[in-house]
């Protein structure tokens, strides 16, 4: 269960940013619309809307969602309203009010019945309702990605460590069976997903009869194999690099339309 781990990354967090020298936080990330300053901004920002809504039940205007893209605008309208605002508050100002976030944050996953129904789907999975410990995995994808931006960005390496990095990269992949959920092929078509590095793995997609699921164990062949860097993969997974670039250091084998699909995987809503 990741809810320990949203806690460890966001202690992180608080110790990077207290870190920053005034031009680091000017500093462009791989988000071409967002700074440094921004993406710490989105980082506060979603944590109280999580918590206002999710933990308080809080919802400040009631939104008819008709269709995937009308999800997908309406949070990229409030993460730039959200981003917009906070821009006014001094970096001490905004560090502050992150750690008392981060901790009332951490603290509501932590409480979660695991296995209860939880306030958001993860739509990107193909999900309308969600159980908890999916939803407290992806908060933990969207924490770890957006620390990882700042990292990067004024060359702080930190968590890309297998005890944080591993679960979001697992996280990310449950993804595939609705990335490949129109992809027509024969039953039993296997497609493996190399992860390499100290936090990576190997995952198996199935084609099943109704549908293609992750599955444990590995067959003699796959139909096709992805083998990606992790230190490419979080970017490819949320959009922080374009695939003409990233195919460069991605190795594809077997039936290349299958391995290509796994590129086509994002694990945001976007």
């Amino acid at each position: 269960m990741c809810a320990p781990l949203i806690r460890k990354v966001d202690e992180r967090l608080i110790d990077l940013l207290k870190g920053l020298s005034p031009e680091e936080w000017e500093l462009q990330t791989i988000s071409p619309a967002w700074k440094v300053r921004d993406v710490a901004a989105h980082l506060l920002d979603t944590a109280l809307r999580k918590l206002s809504i999710a933990r308080d039940c809080y919802m400040p205007q009631s939104v008819e969602l008709k269709t995937p893209r009308d999800l997908v605008d309406l949070v990229n309208r409030l993460n730039h309203e959200g981003v917009q605002i906070l821009r006014r508050l001094s970096s001490p100002v905004l560090i502050d009010l992150m750690a008392i976030t981060c901790g009332q944050l951490a603290a509501f996953h932590e409480a979660l019945d695991p296995f209860a129904s939880a306030a958001f789907g993860v739509s990107w999975a193909g999900e309308t309702t969600s159980l908890n410990w999916f939803d407290t995995a992806r908060e933990l994808t969207e924490r770890w990605h957006h620390q990882q931006q700042i990292r990067e960005a004024t060359n702080r390496p930190g968590i890309m460590v297998r005890e944080l990095y591993h679960p979001v990269l697992d996280c990310f992949l449950r993804g595939l069976p609705h990335c490949f959920s129109m992809i027509a092929t024969e039953l039993g078509t296997t497609v493996e997903v190399k992860i390499t590095g100290d936090s990576g793995g190997t995952w198996l997609l199935r084609k099943n009869s109704t549908a293609w699921s992750l599955m444990p164990g590995l067959p003699s062949e796959p139909s096709a194999r992805a083998i990606i860097p992790e230190t490419l993969a979080w970017k490819l997974f949320t959009k922080g690099i374009k695939q003409d670039d990233a195919y460069t250091s991605i190795q594809l084998e077997g039936d290349l339309a299958l391995a290509r699909q796994v590129c086509e995987l994002t694990s945001i809503v976007a």
